[in-house]
Parts: C-alpha cells; sequence; structure tokens
C-alpha cells in the first residue's frame, strides 16, 4: 500500500473582513483584492505560528485571496520560512448566486451537500470538485517532494471538504468533521501513513 512521503499541516485563514461582514466572499475576482484579515485574524495567525512546536515547516502553500495570503505571510515571517507559493487549487469554494449573501447561506448549502456530493443548485462549486482540485494538489507535492513537512492555507469549506477523503466520507458529509476555527492549524497527514485515495 502506498504511503505519503510528506507530512502535511492545514491552516485555517485568520478571522477576515468578510467574516466580521457577515457576507460570503468566494468569487476570486473579489477575494483576491479585498476582504483581508482583521486586527483579530492577524493576531490568531500570530498566535498560531507563535505556538509551533512541531518539526521545522518547509513550506507553505497558500489560496490566492487576500486573507489567505496576509495569513500566510505571516506565519512565514514569524517563522522564518521561504515565501508562501499560490496555488488556486486551495481557493475558497464558489458559491455561485450566494455571493455577497449573509453567511446564513451555507447551512442552505451544506444541507443540499449531505443529500448529494456533486450538486450544484444555484452555482454553486460542489464538493466533489473542490476535492478533486484539493487531492490534485496533494498528488503533486507527493510526486514532487519527499521528506518534507508542508503547510497548506486555506478556507474552511476547501479543508473541510479536503478531510473528507481522509476520514473516508463522501466529501459532501463534510461538515460532519471537527470544525477548522479561524487562524486554526492542524496536522493532515504524517510522513508514513497509508494514502486513503
Amino acid at each position: 500500500m502506498a504511503v505519503f512521503k510528506n507530512t502535511y499541516l492545514i491552516m485555517r485563514h485568520g478571522e477576515s473582513e468578510a467574516n466580521v461582514a457577515d457576507l460570503v466572499v468566494s468569487n476570486p475576482d473579489i477575494g483576491c483584492a479585498k476582504y483581508g484579515l482583521t486586527p483579530l485574524g492577524k493576531s490568531q495567525a500570530e498566535k498560531t505560528a507563535m505556538a509551533y512546536s512541531g518539526e521545522k515547516i518547509d513550506m507553505i502553500l497558500c489560496s490566492d485571496f487576500k486573507r489567505t495570503r496576509e495569513t500566510a505571510a505571516i506565519v512565514a515571517k514569524l517563522l522564518d520560512l521561504p515565501e508562501p507559493k499560490e496555488d488556486i487549487r486551495l481557493r475558497e469554494r464558489y458559491f455561485g448566486e450566494w455571493e455577497g449573501h449573509s453567511s446564513a447561506a451555507y447551512e442552505i448549502v451544506w444541507s443540499k451537500d449531505r443529500e448529494d456530493a456533486s450538486q450544484t443548485q444555484h452555482g454553486v462549486e460542489s464538493t466533489e470538485s473542490v476535492r478533486a482540485r484539493a487531492i490534485s494538489l496533494i498528488r503533486n507535492l507527493e510526486n514532487q517532494h519527499e521528506g518534507k513537512v508542508i503547510l497548506l492555507v486555506a478556507h474552511g469549506d476547501t479543508l473541510q471538504i479536503m478531510k473528507s477523503a481522509f476520514h473516508g466520507i463522501e466529501p459532501g458529509q463534510h461538515r460532519s468533521l471537527p470544525h477548522h476555527e479561524t487562524g486554526e492549524m492542524k496536522l493532515l497527514v504524517s510522513k508514513g501513513e497509508s494514502i486513503p485515495f
């Protein structure tokens, strides 16, 4: 059975201006330019970086959204790491017609996810699509590197859906996994563990 050649950590961006404004911001045309971190979000990223005591991180990859770029930059600076690399496969899940609506829209979408992992109602990106792009990044990193500790900085839904592949559940069941708080870093998988997909 194939095993992981690298260790992967995942981190959700710190509190963003979109979180505080209670807005869905998933369109790259908006999220890459606006809605960065709040002062609390910056503090969350700083505290997470300073509390990190694991193996030295070799590289950081992040979504190209402003809130994730800022989070990754803070971690890189405080831990004296190379400049983060952006990868669009870590982008926020696209919420289609719910863009600009309140966060109440998330619960509506998630309830439909539980019924059908391929659902794209109202132009929402399906959980199957999000998981496929996230796992393609992991596969590429496995082909390119060995023995590295890699931090992936992304968004709540993207990380929850990515984790579903590691827990052997359908991507549409992503909300059954423990919630990933803003600014929180978690171990996704360690080097030597079996690849489940």
